[in-house]
């Protein structure tokens, strides 16, 4: 089977980058032939609103020089004219739900135009995936034929060294955008004690408030971007994984902090509350919330059994996302549109 991937992205630490990568090596592990398209060797313009546009024209303009694939699977809407091009069985997988990304990045305007183009997209696909039941219930009440294959993680892997800086770590993993919460993010981070250390990990357009906050602020420690080994090193090192996201799937970040055995409070939306059960494996909060994350973060260094209790259930949780059974789910998906 020829399989070709197109995604805006699939280098770095972000989840759809992540998704490319696993999805990748379990297909190759498999036997079969893979192909990929992305920004990396496909020309972007590197600009916050004009990246993915011009991603979608150019892997559009690069498909007319490709050959015939049995599968073309694409990842995000930025991608789906670039599959429209290609002959083959076509997948387009949603990582969140699309109108409400936009119109969280961009407002109204620009997230009723890029509907219709979502409408126009939806329809070229033979199957439609998605990571999160929430995105699944969205997308098949809009009458659309969804299955629904959850994000996940190669734990096996997975870097084993401890990067532990500071007594009480706590550590942000993600893109430095909106729709990260990272205007929350710095509210939680000019609250917390002296004594509690944050280390915030990744790039985005939301830098700069990054760069300001730590000027300030002896206790928060920006590393900027860090590959993929030295990542997982900084979270086995921390103690607690803050996500106050506004928007999020199945988060391949909360999933490497459950194999780590890092704790987790994150925002109570999306894939988020599908991966957390509530003081079980990880604690949920309200987004926008700052005092919850506060207290709960401070509440976790206090109380040793609690936090144990979050890392030994989260641990069980992350075994049901791993690439092997989450690569059959896609090779029955491909199966299902070839016959």
């Amino acid at each position: 089977m020829k399989i070709l991937l197109i995604s805006p992205t699939q280098s770095g630490i972000g989840g759809i980058a992540q998704h490319i990568q696993g999805l990748t090596k379990i297909l190759k592990k498999k036997g079969y032939c893979v192909e990929i398209i992305s920004s990396e060797n496909t020309f972007t313009i590197p600009i916050k609103g004009l990246k993915n546009l011009s991603f979608m024209i150019s892997s559009f303009l690069k498909t007319k020089f490709n050959k015939d694939h049995d599968i073309v699977h694409a990842h995000n809407i930025s991608s789906a004219l670039a599959m429209k091009n290609i002959k083959g069985k076509k997948i387009l997988s949603i990582h969140g739900i699309f109108s409400n990304q936009i119109n969280e990045l961009h407002g109204k305007t620009l997230a009723s135009i890029s509907s219709k183009y979502e409408k126009n997209a939806l329809k070229w696909a033979d199957a439609i995936t998605v990571i999160s039941k929430e995105a699944f219930d969205h997308y098949t009440n809009l009458g659309y034929n969804v299955f629904q294959v959850p994000n996940a993680i190669d734990i096996s892997s997975l870097e084993t060294n401890v990067d532990k800086r500071y007594s009480k770590q706590i550590i942000f993993a993600g893109r430095l955008s909106h729709e990260k919460g990272i205007d929350s993010l710095i509210s939680i981070s000019k609250k917390l004690t002296d004594d509690i250390d944050l280390i915030i990990l990744g790039t985005g357009p939301e830098e700069e408030k990054i760069n300001e906050l730590v000027k300030n602020h002896k206790n928060i420690h920006f590393f900027g971007y860090q590959n993929k080994n030295k990542t997982i090193s900084l979270i086995r090192g921390s103690d607690i994984l803050i996500q106050p996201s506004l928007h999020e799937g199945i988060s391949s970040t909360v999933l490497e902090a459950m194999a780590c055995k890092t704790a987790i409070i994150a925002s109570d939306i999306g894939g988020n509350k599908e991966l957390i059960e509530n003081n079980l494996n990880g604690i949920t909060i309200k987004p926008h919330n700052i005092d919850s994350f506060v207290e709960e973060i401070i509440n976790l260094f206090d109380n040793k059994k609690l936090h144990q209790l979050l890392v030994d259930n989260a641990l069980k949780t992350v075994e049901k996302y791993n690439w092997n059974e989450v690569g059959n789910l896609y090779l029955n998906v491909y199966q299902s549109v070839l016959d």
